[in-house]
C-alpha cells in the first residue's frame, strides 16, 4: 500500500516512523510511506500556504493553490476521474469519524493521500473538489492535522499482511467486531490477592472463548452500548446481550 501525506511540517513525521508497526509494515515493504512539503508548491519567497479568510474573523485559512498543485504532482486524478484503488483525504474536525472499520477499508486501498489541515480551517474548495472526504480522528481540536494522519498510518500498517505476527490478534482487537474487546490477565494468577478468573486457568478453550466473548458483551454495554446498533452478533448473543441488560436494569 503506498500512503502519501501532505503537510507543512514534513519533519514531524520521521521519527516516528523508525518504530513500532509502521517501521515493520515499511521494512516488509508492505507500506510505502512518502511525505510531500506542501511549501513545495507555493510560488512566493516567504512559501505562504494560508491566508486572511474571506468575510473577515479571527485566524487563518490554508489556501487551495498549493494543495491543488501539490495533488496534481502526484498523478491522483481529479475528484470526479480519481483511479480505482486511490483515494484522497482531509483531516477535519468536521469530517465523519475515523473508526476501525474506516481503517479496514481504506488498508486495502493501492493509494491512500492524506492531507494534513492546519489553522483555523481549509478553502472549503479542497473538500468540494479536490479530495473525496474528511475525516476527524475525535470530537476534539488539534493544531493541526499531522497528530492525526499519524493514528491513521499506525492503524492502516498493523492491517497489513505479515506486519502483526498473528493477525487473529488484530481481528480480536476492540471495535474490530464491532464490540471494545475483553479483558485480559497475565502472570502470576494471584498477586497480592487479586485474582485471575478461574475459567482462564481451566484449560478449556471452547469454555474460555465464550468467556471472552460476553465479557467483551457486557464491557461494550457498560462502555460503549452505541457499538452495539452495528455490531455483527449471533442469535445466542442477542439473548446473551437482553440478559446483561436486564442485569443492569434496562
Amino acid at each position: 500500500m503506498k500512503l502519501t501525506l501532505v503537510t507543512i511540517f514534513p519533519d514531524f513525521f520521521p521519527p516516528v516512523m523508525a518504530d513500532g508497526m509502521i517501521r515493520v509494515a515499511r521494512e516488509k515493504g508492505r507500506l510505502d510511506v512518502r511525505v510531500v512539503n506542501l511549501r513545495d508548491f507555493t510560488d512566493d519567497v516567504h512559501q505562504t500556504v494560508d491566508d486572511a479568510p474571506f468575510g473577515g474573523g479571527a485566524g487563518m485559512v490554508m489556501k487551495i493553490e498549493p494543495i491543488d498543485r501539490a495533488l496534481a504532482s502526484l498523478a491522483v486524478g481529479s475528484k470526479a476521474e480519481r483511479p480505482a484503488g486511490t483515494r484522497v483525504v482531509l483531516t477535519s474536525p468536521q469530517g465523519r469519524a475515523f473508526t476501525q472499520r474506516t481503517a479496514i477499508e481504506w488498508a486495502i486501498l493501492d493509494h491512500l493521500v492524506i492531507v494534513c489541515g492546519r489553522y483555523k480551517g481549509v478553502d472549503e474548495r479542497v473538500a468540494g473538489h479536490l479530495v473525496d472526504e474528511e475525516f476527524s480522528i475525535g470530537d476534539f481540536v488539534l493544531s493541526g492535522g499531522e497528530p492525526a494522519a499519524l493514528c491513521v498510518v499506525d492503524a492502516l500498517a498493523r492491517l497489513q499482511p505479515d506486519v502483526v505476527g498473528r493477525f487473529d490478534s488484530v481481528e480480536s482487537d476492540s471495535f474490530h467486531s464491532g464490540l471494545l474487546d475483553c479483558a485480559y490477565w497475565t502472570r502470576p494468577a494471584d498477586y497480592h490477592g487479586w485474582q485471575v478468573p478461574e475459567v482462564l486457568l481451566s484449560g478449556h478453550h471452547e469454555r474460555i472463548e465464550q468467556a471472552r466473548r460476553e465479557e467483551a458483551l457486557r464491557r461494550t454495554a457498560a462502555r460503549r452500548p452505541d457499538l452495539l446498533a452495528g455490531a455483527d452478533l449471533t442469535r445466542e448473543e442477542h439473548l446473551l446481550l437482553r440478559a446483561i441488560e436486564r442485569e443492569r436494569g434496562k
